[in-house]
């Protein structure tokens, strides 16, 4: 039962979703209307605001971080064993992709992803990170960063504990993450994609 109500948590606090709450903050149009639609750090980046787009990135990591880590640090004296964070994990994961405070219409997790990957192993988020951002860097493109971190995590997470029900839950979020990206690898193939900091049309302050 204590499973369950981390689980249901996990999932509530997922759903909040600081694309569109720091759009409304810095007074931006709604991160779902303009460039990929999606309410996340880089569309937000579109609107040509970088402090809402770092204050995004960072709601959106804390929020994955901060299930995992009260999962971690609370659970064990009510009962909740490795299944229980890896069902956490996953929840927090799904709160930002269908938020239920926002008409189930959420973001593509990056971010989320990588809290919660912190929140696991500080080292596991690391090197998730380092990945992005070395291919981030590299080609500019935050989709394809995404999707290889995405190939990684679980290889790393393997390396570092092995199987167990955790890494599963890492499988599912970077399977999921892939799905998410599936436009954008279509646009990667046809050389359509936008790149890290470019503007898009219909991205105004209010």
């Amino acid at each position: 039962m204590n499973t369950v109500l981390f689980t249901i948590a996990a999932y509530l606090i997922g759903s909040i979703s600081f694309a569109v709450v720091m759009s409304r903050v810095f007074g931006l149009s709604d991160p779902r209307t303009y460039g990929s639609k999606n309410p996340g750090a880089t569309n937000v980046l579109r609107s040509g605001s970088k402090k809402a787009a770092i204050a995004t990135l960072v709601g959106d990591g804390a929020k994955g971080w901060l299930a995992v880590w009260l999962a971690i640090r609370f659970g064990p004296q009510y009962g909740v064993d490795d299944g229980g964070v890896a069902l956490v994990a996953i929840a927090v994961f799904l709160g930002h992709l269908w938020p239920v405070f926002f008409r189930f219409v959420g973001g593509k997790g990056v971010a989320t992803a990588l809290g919660v990957l912190l929140g696991l192993n500080v080292w596991l988020g690391v090197a998730t990170l380092v990945t992005w951002l070395v291919v981030a860097y590299a080609f500019r493109y935050s989709s394809l960063a995404a999707l290889i971190a995405a190939i990684f995590a679980p290889f790393y997470y393997g390396l570092l504990f092995g199987v167990n029900e955790i890494l599963f839950a890492v499988v599912a979020m970077s399977a999921l993450l892939l799905l998410r990206h599936s436009a954008n690898i279509g646009n990667l193939i046809a050389g359509k994609e936008s790149r890290i900091g470019s503007k898009a049309a219909g991205a105004r302050k209010k």
